[in-house]
């Protein structure tokens, strides 16, 4: 017996006169599971969470949570709450009447004293236990965000929406907070749904990671099924960087096919069973960090020519060119690998290899 999913979309689309914003879509989203939408502007991911909160209405199509038909109802009456991009706190208002703003409300009932209760603790989870006086104004943005997290789990939704939280954020601060969305996830058990257009941020959180493109979903998966295991060349350059390179099929032995790409350089795939038999254009996926520096004569290496380096702290990012292919190859060295080649100066030559499983292959255009 399958349990019920806590949210599911059946179906559901959503246009704006003659242009759709979201294609009919189905998904299913399982309680205390915490799911990232991501994608660039412009996807689709932003509508579907405004879809699932009642901020936006469907086009076509059901919204249900919690097994419950929620499409015609408004925010206010469904299980969910909403942590904004923008926080949206009263200016006027202290900490602690944020927080418990949507508690004093008169539909929801809630005695003074639990509220305080409820107050007390959302602080507490969220580290904020001294600053209850201060007003948004006095806090830095970190602060801000998370007064904006206590308003938002105080009201204990069975759904936390969460538009782009960390965005305002300078680096460092979002890297803490990503620990610290983590750990309220973890401690608060409920469903998290998150649209973010930043890659590493959807690795590191989710627990599934939904990628849209156009209005559509084109994968659904762990955050490792979709490095390892992406559908689509825009799912491989999307969900980390990805070196994608035309190529076509010239030899095959099982699962190994063999592929020519530019000038004629030979690269083996062990992934040949992810394109149709008869398919004989490809496009090759390669993660920069499988580049490795190599001798000549270990098999499946490209000659590559640095076009320019960059340094990165721990690490040195090449940007490389090849005879007959048109556009740049990256790879990263940690520095104590650099010590392994000649030079890494502009117009210096380096031998890559790369492991025939690292090599992902997509089929191409133009195929029988």
């Amino acid at each position: 017996m399958t349990s019920t999913p806590i949210v599911a979309l059946e179906r559901v689309a959503k246009t704006y006169g003659v242009f759709t914003a979201l294609h009919p879509t189905d998904l299913q989203v399982e309680e205390g599971e915490f799911v990232t939408l991501l994608g660039p502007s412009g996807c689709g991911k932003t509508t579907t969470l405004r879809l699932i909160g009642g901020f936006e209405a469907a086009s076509a199509g059901r919204v249900r949570i919690e097994g419950e038909d929620v499409t015609e109802r408004p925010p206010y009456r469904r299980p969910v709450n909403t942590v904004f991009q923008d926080y949206a706190l009263f200016p006027h208002m202290s900490v602690a009447e944020n927080i418990a703003y949507g508690l004093s409300v008169k539909s929801n009932n809630i005695p003074k004293v639990e509220r305080q209760s409820r107050v007390s603790e959302a602080l507490a989870m969220v580290g904020l236990d001294g600053l209850t006086h201060r007003r948004p104004g006095e806090l830095s943005g970190g602060q801000r965000q998370r007064v904006a997290m206590a308003r938002a789990i105080v009201r204990r939704p069975r759904v936390l929406l969460l538009d782009e939280p960390l965005s305002a954020l300078d680096v460092k601060l979002r890297e803490g907070m990503q620990v610290e969305l983590k750990r309220l996830h973890r401690e608060l058990g409920i469903t998290f749904i998150m649209v973010t257009h930043d890659q590493t941020e959807a690795l590191a959180l989710s627990d599934r990671i939904v990628v849209m493109n156009a209005g559509r979903i084109a994968q659904i998966g762990s955050p490792s099924e979709l490095y390892d295991n992406p559908a689509t060349p825009y799912v491989a350059d999307f969900i980390g960087a990805t070196n994608l390179l035309d190529g076509q099929v010239i030899g095959r032995d099982g699962d190994e096919i063999a592929l020519r790409i530019g000038g004629g350089t030979i690269i083996r795939s062990r992934r040949g069973t992810a394109i149709p038999a008869n398919a004989k254009n490809v496009i090759l996926g390669m993660r920069p960090e499988r580049l490795l520096p190599s001798a000549p004569d270990v098999a499946n290496t490209l000659v590559l020519t640095v076009k320019e380096n960059l340094f990165h702290g721990d690490r040195l990012r090449l940007e490389l060119t090849a005879e007959g292919i048109d556009r740049s190859i990256f790879t990263e060295l940690p520095r104590t690998a650099v010590a392994a080649v000649s030079s890494v100066d502009p117009g210096s030559r380096l031998v890559f290899h790369i492991d025939p499983a690292d090599v992902m292959v997509f089929a191409g255009e133009k195929n029988p």
